[in-house]
């Protein structure tokens, strides 16, 4: 694709100044021309960055952005790209991440039966949650239906049925193991992740991060999986899908929530994690998503702690502070989490703000990263990182209250 950000987001260029118009330019060029490629049938497939897959999560926030444009060639590629996760997906419903053909690449093959579609297959609730939530933002802002075919109705299918799999989740029949010496990057307990108990909420053997869970249920996702079946269009609910949400709505009153507070992970046997992690699906970004409202008072609790140094994954420093993750250094904070941060808060000023502590902490270079030191910026990982690119544009939009023309 060609677009230019003035095609994509018409009138945009009046509203913010002509420097931070020139970044989301920048941002929209190198997802089209770079993040975007064509499959030989002609389908899209958007590589994550320096890395070239296609995460099911990574690609839906890619273009998230985008469902503020009417141009019809984007909204046709919102199409094709909901329609191309359905077909990966279903290729294999535990995978993460994919390759553009059965080529045999993988970050690792940690499975002897392992697809060559397969980039790497770690079970990440919020792939499924991902893939609802595009195309249920398609027909919401267009009130197109042209995705919401007989593979996506299979795909849907397949996902209530191994979700009430995986609120029994059996250890053995998902091992993940990696001799990598780095212990977040697989399973504890021997590849078989820590004992559960029955919840009601869905198991989760890895995080939005791609790092393993210490308890099995991730709470962010299960809020973020059960929105997007509530939210199901009529036609596509069934006593399956209702009877799934009530469950794990009833999980998550009863497990998730202490002492006013959400823990991001619990294992229903006692045992809670409080943190929050830098990636989408986080307990910050819950409003964002639509799972809960900014003012619910549990919400506003957990925002408090998450946002402190109370979490240990909060660092602050000469550069900025906020919300880090295991996947990177300590003392690493990551731009998504801070445009998230912003987009969460009802200010203008802080969203504004925070737009100034983005665009000063690049690193010189321009664009967005992984993650960057809180004391010196030039200290940052992943050079080209095109989901931070693109939450960066999304709180420029957000932060004028663009509607598209």
């Amino acid at each position: 694709m060609n677009l230019t950000a003035k095609e994509v987001f018409p009138g945009l260029d009046s509203q913010i100044s002509a420097s931070r118009f020139s970044r989301v330019s920048k941002a929209i060029d190198s997802l089209f021309g770079k993040s975007l490629t064509r499959r030989e049938n002609g389908t899209p497939f958007i590589i994550t960055g320096d890395i070239p897959a296609m995460w099911l999560r990574d690609s839906t926030w890619q273009v998230a952005p985008l469902l503020n444009s009417n141009h019809p060639e984007v909204i046709q590629l919102l199409i094709d790209l909901s329609k191309v996760q359905v077909e990966l997906f279903l290729i294999d419903p535990y995978a993460n991440a994919f390759n553009p053909a059965p080529n045999g690449q993988c970050w690792h093959k940690d499975f002897p039966n392992q697809s060559p579609w397969v980039f790497e297959r770690k079970f990440e609730l919020d792939s499924w949650a991902s893939v609802l939530y595009l195309a249920r933002m398609i027909t919401e802002k267009y009130g197109r239906t042209d995705h919401i075919d007989a593979s996506f109705k299979k795909a849907l299918s397949v996902m209530i049925n191994l979700a009430k799999l995986e609120q029994h989740h059996d250890p053995e029949s998902y091992i993940f193991k990696r001799n990598n010496g780095v212990p977040h990057d697989f399973l504890s307990h021997n590849g078989r992740g820590a004992p559960t108990a029955y919840t009601g909420m869905v198991y989760s053997a890895f995080r939005p991060s791609d790092d393993a869970c210490v308890y099995g249920y991730l709470v962010p996702s299960n809020l973020f999986f059960l929105n997007e079946l509530e939210l199901l269009p009529q036609a596509l609910q069934s006593s399956e899908t209702k009877d799934l949400s009530i469950k794990i709505r009833r999980g998550i009153k009863e497990f998730a929530i202490i002492d006013g507070r959400y823990a991001y992970e619990v294992d229903g046997l006692g045992n809670s994690l409080f943190i929050d992690d830098a990636n989408i699906p986080s307990l910050l970004s819950l409003p964002l998503l639509g799972c809960i409202s900014a003012e619910d008072e549990s919400y506003q609790a957990t925002r408090e702690f998450i946002l402190s140094k109370s979490n240990p994954y909060y660092f602050s420093g000469s550069a900025a502070e906020g919300i880090g993750s295991q996947h990177t250094p300590t003392g690493f904070v990551w731009p998504i989490a801070l445009a998230v941060q912003a987009l969460t808060d009802s200010s203008k000023s802080k969203k504004l703000e925070t737009l100034d502590v983005l665009e000063n902490s690049d690193g010189g270079t321009g664009a967005m990263h992984e993650s960057f030191n809180v004391d010196d910026d030039k200290d940052f990982t992943r050079s080209w990182f095109s989901w931070a690119d693109m939450t960066y544009v999304q709180l420029v939009l957000d932060s004028v209250n663009y509607q598209s023309k």
